[in-house]
C-alpha cells in the first residue's frame, strides 16, 4: 500500500483472519527455512513446507546439571505432549543408518560421542516422519556451545529452551542417593523414591559415577559449558529451579512450553473486560487506554453521551432513561457497532467494558465483525465487592467522591453531608452479582480463550496481568 495515502480503511475481517490463522508467523517461519536451506527450487520447497503443517509442534530443549531431573521432566513432557524424546542413548541405539551403528560402536568404546557425529545423527533423526509431525524434545542436548552452534547452523531451531538449576550441594546429595534395580533398570532414591518391597530393596545397587568427587567434576564441567550455551537462546529461554518437588517443576515447564513466543506480527488490540459490578473494569480500561493509546469504550457512557448529544440514537434512548429501564439490545448493538467501526477504533484498537453481558449480546458483536482478540474475566469475591461499593459516598456540595475506607473525607463536616447512591446498597449489589454470575458461565464458554484474572488485589498488579495477556500470544491448549 502507498503510505502517502494513509490512513486506509482496512476491512476488520482481514486482520482478524490473519491473526486467527497466524498468517504472519507462517510466512515468517517459511521464509526462515527458505533462507536456511537455500533450495535450488524454492517454490516446491515452500509447497512441501506448507504441506507439513507442523508450525505448532513441540520443539523443546531441556538442559540441566546432573541429578537436576532433566530426563524425568523431558519424559513427562514427551508423554503429555505426545512428542518424541531424543537422548544420546536412544539416538545411537536405533538403527536409523550406518552412521548410528558407527556412533554406537564409538560410544561403547569411548563413551563421549564427537559433536559432529552427534549433530548429524540428530539431523537424520529429525527428518523422520514422527518428528516432523509430532515434534521433538532434546534431553541434555546441546551439552556444549560447539554443539549448540552446529545445531543452529543446520537450521534446527527450538521454540522453547528449559534450563533447570539447583545448588550443587543439593545435586550432590541427590546423586549420592541414587540406586538402580539391575533386573528392571528402574532408578530409585534412598530418600525420595525408596521401593516398599523388601525384595527390590535387597537387589538395588549403587550406579557407577555418582560418588561425590565424580559428581562435583561433572557439575564443574556443566557450569563451564552452560554459561556459554544459554546466551544463544535469549528470547526462548526459561530457567526453572529444580530445588522443589518434581511435579512443581514439571507444571512450570509445561506451562512455559504451551505458551507461544511473542510474535512480530502487526497487532491491533481489541480487548474485552468482563466482570461483575465493582470488579474494577473501568479503572483497568482507563489504565490500558492510557498506556497503549486504545479507545476506551464504556457501553453505559456511550448511551449517556448519545442522549447528551441529542443524536438520532439519543432520541430513541431517552425514553428508556426516563423510565429507568434497560435499553433494548438492538439499539445498544447499533450504537456500539457504529462506535467500534470509527477510524480511531480500527487503527488504534479498543478496550470495551459493560457489554456484552450474556451470550446473545456476545453473538451480536461477532456477527458484526467486532470480535475481541483478548477477553479477560475479572474475578472478585462478593465480600470484596460489597466492601468496595457499599462504602462509596458522594459530597452533594462539591460532587467529590469518597470511600469511607480507602479515601475517607478530610473533615467531620464533609462526612456528615455525604450521600450514598441507592445503587450501592448491599441488596442491589447482591442482585446485580447474582444476575452476572447466572450468565457468566455461558459467556466464558463462548469466549474459549478468555483469561481469568484475580481482581481482588492491588489494581496495578491486576493491570500487569492484563498487560501480559495482551502483549504475549494466547497459550496453546493441549488436551
Amino acid at each position: 500500500m502507498d503510505a502517502t495515502t494513509a490512513p486506509h480503511r482496512i476491512p476488520s475481517e482481514m486482520p482478524q483472519y490473519g491473526e486467527a490463522k497466524r498468517v504472519f508467523e507462517m510466512l515468517q517461519n517459511m521464509l526462515e527455512q527458505l533462507l536456511i536451506h537455500r533450495p535450488e527450487e524454492p517454490i516446491p520447497f515452500m509447497i512441501d513446507y506448507l504441506q507439513q503443517n507442523n508450525d505448532n509442534v513441540p520443539k523443546i530443549v531441556v538442559l540441566g546439571p546432573p541429578a537436576a531431573g532433566k530426563t524425568t521432566i523431558a519424559m513427562w513432557l514427551c508423554k503429555h505432549l505426545k512428542s518424541n524424546l531424543l537422548t544420546i542413548e536412544n539416538l545411537i541405539a536405533k538403527d536409523f543408518s550406518s552412521r548410528a551403528a558407527d556412533d554406537r560402536r564409538h560410544y561403547q568404546k569411548m563413551k563421549p560421542v564427537p559433536s559432529m557425529l552427534l549433530v548429524r545423527l540428530i539431523q537424520e533423526r529429525l527428518r523422520k516422519e514422527d518428528c516432523v509431525q509430532r515434534g521433538w524434545i532434546l534431553d541434555g542436548i546441546p551439552a556444549t556451545r560447539e554443539q549448540a552452534l552446529m545445531i543452529q547452523a543446520l537450521g534446527i531451531i527450538p521454540r522453547h529452551v528449559i534450563a533447570l538449576s539447583a545448588p550443587d550441594t543439593v545435586l550432590i546429595e541427590r546423586n549420592l542417593g541414587k540406586r538402580i534395580d539391575p533386573r528392571t533398570g528402574e532408578i530409585y532414591h534412598t530418600t525420595f523414591d525408596w521401593p516398599p518391597e523388601s525384595e527390590i530393596q535387597n537387589r538395588l545397587v549403587v550406579p557407577a559415577g555418582i560418588s561425590e568427587p565424580e559428581t562435583a567434576q561433572k557439575l564443574l564441567e556443566h557450569h563451564r559449558n552452560i554459561v556459554r550455551i544459554l546466551p544463544l537462546y535469549p528470547k526462548i529461554l526459561k530457567v526453572i529451579s529444580a530445588d522443589q518437588p518434581c511435579v512443581d517443576v514439571f507444571y512450570q515447564a509445561l506451562t512455559y512450553v504451551q505458551t507461544n513466543n511473542q510474535s512480530n506480527a502487526p497487532f491491533t488490540p481489541r480487548v474485552l473486560l468482563c466482570g461483575p459490578v465493582g470488579s474494577g473494569k473501568s479503572l483497568q480500561a482507563a489504565l490500558l487506554a492510557q498506556k497503549y493509546s486504545l479507545v476506551n469504550v464504556c457501553c453505559g457512557q456511550l448511551l449517556k453521551e448519545a442522549v447528551a448529544d441529542k443524536s438520532k440514537y439519543g432520541e430513541v434512548i431517552q425514553p428508556f432513561f426516563d423510565k429507568e429501564i434497560a435499553v433494548p439490545d438492538g439499539i445498544v448493538k447499533k450504537l456500539l457497532c457504529q462506535r467500534l467501526s470509527q477510524l480511531d477504533c480500527v487503527r488504534r484498537g479498543w478496550v470495551l467494558h459493560g457489554f456484552p453481558r450474556d451470550v446473545d449480546q456476545a453473538r451480536m458483536l461477532t456477527g458484526r465483525d467486532h470480535m475481541p482478540n483478548r477477553v479477560f474475566f475479572l474475578n472478585v469475591p462478593l465480600d470484596s465487592i460489597i466492601e468496595r461499593l457499599t462504602l462509596r459516598r458522594t459530597d452533594p456540595v462539591t460532587g467529590e467522591r469518597y470511600h469511607l475506607m480507602y479515601k475517607p473525607p478530610p473533615t467531620i463536616e464533609i462526612q456528615a453531608r455525604l450521600l450514598q447512591n441507592p445503587k450501592d446498597s448491599e441488596e442491589q449489589i447482591k442482585l446485580q452479582m447474582d444476575q452476572f454470575y447466572r450468565k457468566c458461565a455461558e459467556l466464558e464458554q463462548f469466549y474459549e480463550q478468555a483469561i481469568t484474572v484475580n481482581g481482588d488485589q492491588d489494581p496495578y498488579t491486576v493491570f500487569e496481568y492484563l498487560e501480559s495477556g495482551i502483549i504475549n500470544p494466547l497459550p496453546t491448549k493441549v488436551p
